[in-house]
């Protein structure tokens, strides 16, 4: 039995009707005849847990496909996909496995929509990039992006070195003066469209996402805790050191951490505070009496409310898609997604049409697009449309009369 679309019609209607003895004796002799149709049942499957309800087939070559899907298994790199109720569910896998044999998949209530023509628009703004100003002891700023490779400062017995790809690592060079030290402070801060990594003084390495902050001591060798301050997102990989716990700081909540790869997101402008862990154990406490301290494992995620706080179970790759490289959606609304491109794109964002913020998405974009190829791909769902001018962006509901 071979990968054609019969055999992912199957496979997409078994993980529909899983309890269907003829589709699971059919599925079970498919997955095992060799690993590559088991690693292909595994990947529609992850997909069809992902994508929900789509839209009727579209007929491509099927080897095309073939060959683009299986090395859409290796790369895991997902498209945009519009949710929308009363679709076909059981074509949802087999729709994104035939979709790849073209440059876009997206799917709605009326198909398949790759011969949308493309919008023209009055302006266009680049991505993002590494930027990022370091706000010395003394209050000095420098423009990080601005520095030559090599050393930028030297301050308080230490050497604050840029590397050639851009990240910044503080060196201890005179361990005698470490009361001078804890007592002065570094700041990083990223404007929109910035972001930077830095390695602290204690080994421990930091993401920052755009519009974010950290404020650290340059020392961590007085006092008990390694204590840092967030505003906005960062992505943090802590240098393991039972003695002395590591705590980040926002204006809602602590983490505190021995050694461990973690993920928050506290901006201002979001309603929640999002503490998402990749490896180790972090204990999550709220500043404020909305909920008790609790730890996280591997694998979930902490979401802080006004009201309280809950942990729920969740694919931490999607937490950390922007310093992959990627946004990436789930069951994302528009407003949401529109916010985290006005913090990349350095953009404003208004909304002609109040029903354009509800529109729900699945899927990723490359963060290294210009804006309006990121538009466009929303706009190919046929549920919204842009205007962009200069810095500005304007979002509209498409009108499908």
């Amino acid at each position: 039995m071979s990968s054609t679309p019969e055999v992912l019609e199957l496979i997409a209607r078994y993980l529909d009707d899983p309890n269907n003895a003829l589709y699971k004796s059919q599925v079970d002799n498919y997955r095992s005849q060799s690993s590559k149709n088991e690693a292909l049942f595994k990947e529609m499957e992850r997909i069809w847990l992902l994508s929900g309800k789509a839209a009727t087939l579209s007929s491509v070559d099927q080897h095309d496909a073939i060959a683009k899907f299986q090395l859409r298994i290796a790369h895991n790199n997902r498209q945009i996909v519009s949710k929308k109720r009363g679709f076909i569910r059981w074509a949802a896998a087999a729709v994104v496995f035939l979709a790849v044999a073209t440059s876009i998949y997206l799917f709605t209530n009326k198909g398949i929509l790759t011969n949308v023509g493309k919008r023209e628009y009055a302006s266009d703004v680049l991505p993002g990039g590494n930027k990022a100003i370091l706000v010395l002891a003394n209050g000095k700023r420098i423009s990080l992006t601005d520095v030559n490779n090599g050393d930028v400062v030297e301050e308080a017995g230490l050497s604050i070195t840029k590397t050639s790809d851009g990240q910044l690592v503080y060196t201890v060079k005179n361990s005698s003066s470490g009361s001078s030290q804890d007592q002065a402070f570094n700041t990083i801060e990223t404007p929109k469209g910035g972001m930077w990594q830095v390695k602290l003084p204690d080994g421990s390495a930091v993401w920052l996402n755009a519009a974010s902050s950290l404020t650290y001591p340059l020392a961590f060798s007085n006092g008990k805790n390694r204590t840092v301050e967030l505003r906005g997102e960062a992505y943090f990989e802590v240098a393991k050191d039972s003695s002395h716990p590591f705590v980040v700081k926002t204006g809602k909540q602590e983490v505190t951490v021995l050694g461990t790869h973690f993920n928050i997101n506290s901006y201002s402008d979001e309603t929640t505070v999002k503490t998402t862990l990749l490896e180790g154990s972090v204990l999550v406490s709220p500043n404020q009496h909305v909920g008790e301290s609790l730890v996280l494992k591997p694998g979930e995620q902490a979401v802080l409310t006004t009201t309280g706080i809950v942990v729920r179970e969740v694919d931490a790759d999607e937490a950390i898609d922007w310093k992959n490289g990627y946004f990436m959606f789930n069951n994302e609304k528009q407003e949401s997604i529109m916010r985290k491109i006005a913090r990349w794109y350095n953009v404003k964002v208004t909304y002609a049409d109040a029903e354009a913020r509800a529109v729900t998405y699945y899927g990723s974009i490359s963060r290294f697009e210009n804006v309006s190829k990121v538009l466009r791909k929303f706009e190919q769902t046929g549920e919204v449309r842009f205007e962009i001018n200069n810095d500005q962006i304007t979002v509209y509901k498409e009108d499908k009369n």
